[in-house]
């Protein structure tokens, strides 16, 4: 069964200290002993605690990919991570020493295969099912237990009807990743015992609090959303007006998509005035209360360092670009890394 946190009970978790994680990295068995770049490695107790809080983003988080890779050909491995949506893929596919297949399998998506992935649901509880992503994070993550990972992780999701912030940190690593992500509206929600979970973007966009709570003593944050932060101004004036003063603007001028072009993101042809489908408009205000939310908790509890990658030309489902996004994320993360180094001491290691 999944350990459930929530906001109202934060303060009850206790941070666990340089013993506790040494002793949590021992128990891992389900981990290859293959070596790898990124892996997950032991931590010695002579240096702080790093903690890495992976954001939200939908498929920009694909640049967390390459900002794990950046950081470990520097020598910086986190000794714990939390994550949130995309976050908690990439996150806790690197805490079961599982990157090198995240990424094969990012690189290896086309528009085509993305559009494959999207099954949909006539449930009426969400537009996608998810059935084909949960097959594809089962076979590669189906036997890791979140509590045997070699390093504390932590997923964020948030509970329908009440909005509590939930960690995952026990049970089930896919299903735990599938409750962070599960966008509203657009996949089921997933049920853990008796709460109906939804992506955590909702509540904790970038988890640096879970990192602080998990015992890290110097938090990196990773944002990827950071150029679509809504100035939030406000428009004065503005006209109203249609080809017809008595008549209403039609929705979609065209009329003649197919069920799927009408229900499902329109973000691959996009063009500048294009009316909003259903999951576009869904998925664009989810952004702006995501913004708002991410705005307020980075101020409220800002990370000792943070790593911003920036990238105004792709969209949240633009999953086929992971070539570029992971480049994005080494460049991001090869910036950020001399204040990473100011203002974090890790002995032995330098820019």
């Amino acid at each position: 069964m999944f350990s459930l946190r929530h906001t109202e009970a934060v303060e009850k978790i206790v941070p666990a200290d340089s013993a506790t994680i040494n002793s949590h990295m021992q128990q891992n068995k389900t981990a290859t002993t293959e070596d790898t770049a990124c892996r997950p490695h032991k931590h010695d107790g002579k240096r702080p605690l790093i903690g890495l809080a992976l954001g939200a983003g939908a498929a920009r988080g694909w640049s967390h990919i390459g900002v794990l890779r950046e950081l470990a050909a520097h020598g910086v491995h986190p000794d714990i991570i939390a994550g949130t949506s995309i976050g908690a893929v990439v996150g806790g596919c690197y805490a079961a020493d599982r990157l090198d297949q995240i990424e094969t399998f990012a690189r290896s998506l086309t528009r085509r295969r993305v559009f494959t992935l999207m099954d949909l649901s006539f449930s009426g509880g969400s537009l996608i099912t998810g059935e084909r992503l949960k097959t594809a994070l089962e076979q590669e993550l189906d036997s890791f237990k979140i509590e045997d990972l070699p390093i504390p992780f932590a997923a964020v999701a948030a509970e329908v009807g009440t909005g509590h912030e939930v960690w995952l940190q026990r049970g089930s690593l896919p299903l735990a990743i599938r409750a962070s992500y599960a966008l509203p509206g657009i996949f089921e929600p997933v049920r853990i015992g008796e709460r109906w979970l939804f992506d955590g973007a909702l509540v904790n966009p970038v988890p640096v609090t879970v990192c602080r709570a998990l015992g890290a003593d110097f938090v990196i944050a990773v944002n990827v959303t950071a150029d679509m932060m809504y100035r939030s101004g406000v428009i004065h004036g503005e006209a109203v007006a249609s080809k017809n003063p008595n008549e209403a603007a039609p929705f979609d001028d065209k009329g003649d998509g197919s069920f799927v072009e009408r229900i499902l993101p329109r973000y691959f042809d996009k063009r500048t005035g294009d009316a909003p489908n259903v999951a576009t408009a869904m998925i664009d205000a989810f952004n702006i209360v995501q913004d708002r939310i991410l705005r307020s908790r980075l101020a409220g509890d800002p990370p000792d360092a943070i790593i911003t990658a920036r990238m105004e030309d792709i969209g949240m489902f633009d999953f086929h670009r992971a070539d570029q996004l992971i480049d994005i994320g080494h460049l991001a993360a090869k910036r950020a890394l001399p204040n990473i180094f100011a203002h974090i001491p890790i002995p032995g290691v330098s820019a």
